[in-house]
């Protein structure tokens, strides 16, 4: 089966090559794209579904950013923080004349679509923001630093499925073998001495070890910049990184926000779970 996909690229100001999947969308397509920005372990593949499902209707545009998948890993890895990622994905939006767009921002990439709202008022047409807000729950962020980094290769598939079930059973409890199967092959990739090793750059950890640094100290005015923005947040109901407190707040400050709380999932969801699925269809049908 043919894939939806072209494989491309761009270079950053410190010129790493980045890898980006660009599905075109329907023939004559010429409206704005819907970007899919993936979280801080990810890469494009984690949208493979989503992308096939929306590209039938838009373009969409998934970024890999540095150090993750196709793209360049960074000679610096002070460079691997959201500030920078933003500058790499501001240098893609330039190079394509893309001037207004849709956004769908896993964690980290919830995170880069509030960073760029303030610049430049009115491009973000609207938001999808999956299980991430202006403020994190430490409890979330600490789990995250217990396996961001630590590597580690398996022989099959079979053994990088129960791996990560044995790291990731909190988050998704129903999952079965095929789930994690299919999780495994979205998140590490066959290495060149044949076994299967995580698809990142292992020193994306140092920095988001640091204090502070796992997310901007104040998010909040960047998130008040996207209050006439269609906007629905997706929360998995078992989350430890947003809180319900954090999301009553959200909705305080902008009341026209949905929330939908995906049930039996955690940090974060996979966005193919039905009530995910169908949110983002009705966000962008109203664009």
């Amino acid at each position: 089966m043919a894939s939806n996909y072209e494989d491309r690229s761009w270079t950053s100001e410190d010129g790493l090559n980045l890898h980006y999947r660009d599905y075109v969308g329907p023939k004559g397509y010429d409206g704005p794209p819907v970007l899919c920005l993936h979280g801080l372990t990810r890469n494009a593949r984690d949208f493979a579904d989503l992308a096939d499902h929306l590209c039938q209707t838009r373009r969409v545009i998934v970024p890999e950013m540095r150090g993750r998948g196709m793209s360049d890993y960074a000679p610096s890895s002070d460079t691997y923080n959201p500030l920078q990622y933003v500058a790499d994905l501001e240098k893609l939006l330039s190079e394509e004349g893309i001037e207004q767009f849709i956004s769908i921002g896993t964690s980290m990439g919830g995170l880069m679509t509030m960073l760029m709202a303030p610049a430049k008022p009115g491009r973000i047409l609207a938001f999808a923001i999956n299980d991430i807000g202006p403020e994190v729950n430490m409890a979330g962020v600490e789990r995250i630093g217990t396996y961001v980094g630590q590597g580690g290769s398996y022989p099959t598939w079979i053994h990088a499925a129960r791996s990560l079930s044995e790291v990731h059973s909190g988050a998704f409890p129903d999952f079965d073998l095929d789930q994690w199967l299919e999780m495994a092959k979205r998140t590490l990739v066959v290495s060149q001495n044949g076994r299967i090793s995580y698809d990142y750059d292992m020193a994306i950890a140092e920095p988001f070890k640091v204090p502070g640094n796992a997310a901007p100290p104040d998010l909040w005015p960047a998130y008040d910049a996207l209050r006439d923005v269609p906007m629905v947040l997706l929360r998995g109901e078992l989350s430890d990184l947003l809180t319900p407190e954090t999301v009553a707040k959200m909705v305080e400050r902008n009341p026209a926000m949905k929330v939908v709380t995906v049930p039996r999932v955690g940090h974060a969801p996979t966005l193919d779970e039905p009530e995910a699925r169908a949110a983002i269809d009705e966000l962008l049908a109203s664009v």
